[in-house]
């Protein structure tokens, strides 16, 4: 059953803040050499770069925690459900497998038995589904939040382009190019905690 997947997958919007980098590294370059600027002019062109370490906005902060605290208490509900109903399935086969049962008891029990194993199924198969949009959809929200903090922090300090930090065959860094804190700042004095809604029986 998968409903024990974890919200890993934030993968999906690192994979995009990535690209977004990408194509603005490219603009700038390509700007570079169409226009052919002279050296004095080329000085104006912002050179700098810098890394951010997208799984650590996701995880510290504030819309971050509350997306990832929506969810869990989403799984956790769905979680709760298919407990009880291995344990209706547990009872069943018990019953089945006990003294005394007569042929009609035993039809009976085993039809049962057939019917929450498809229910079963169909509950994993709806909350998987479930689940996963729920994810989708907070992920979506968050880029679509997050990006604008980005782009504005890196206007401000003049940088022509930001990395994922582990996301781009990086394997080295100084910390001092790092804007992962400056982005979480931002992004936290935009984003008030919001409280959790109970997910739905």
């Amino acid at each position: 059953m998968k409903l024990y997947e974890s919200f890993s997958k934030h993968n999906r919007l690192q994979a995009r803040l990535l690209s977004v980098c990408m194509v603005a590294l490219a603009i700038v370059c390509a700007t570079f050499w169409s226009f052919g600027l002279q050296p004095s002019q080329a000085q104006q062109v912002p050179t700098r770069i810098a890394v951010i370490d997208v799984q650590k906005v996701l995880t510290q902060s504030t819309a971050g925690r509350a997306a990832t605290a929506k969810l869990k208490t989403l799984q956790d509900a769905r979680m709760s459900r298919a407990k009880a109903m291995d344990e209706e399935m547990r009872k069943l086969n018990a019953d089945l497998a006990g003294a005394g049962v007569t042929p009609t008891r035993r039809a009976d029990l085993e039809r049962q038995i057939a019917d929450k194993r498809i229910s079963m199924q169909r509950f994993a198969e709806d909350a998987d589904k479930e689940i996963g949009q729920a994810r989708d959809t907070e992920l979506l929200a968050l880029e679509a939040r997050i990006k604008p903090v980005v782009d504005s922090v890196g206007k401000e300090m003049g940088l022509a382009a930001i990395f994922n930090k582990f996301q781009s065959g990086l394997v080295y860094a100084n910390d001092s190019i790092d804007v992962t804190e400056a982005v979480i700042t931002r992004f936290n004095a935009g984003a008030p905690s919001a409280a959790v809604t109970p997910a739905r029986p």
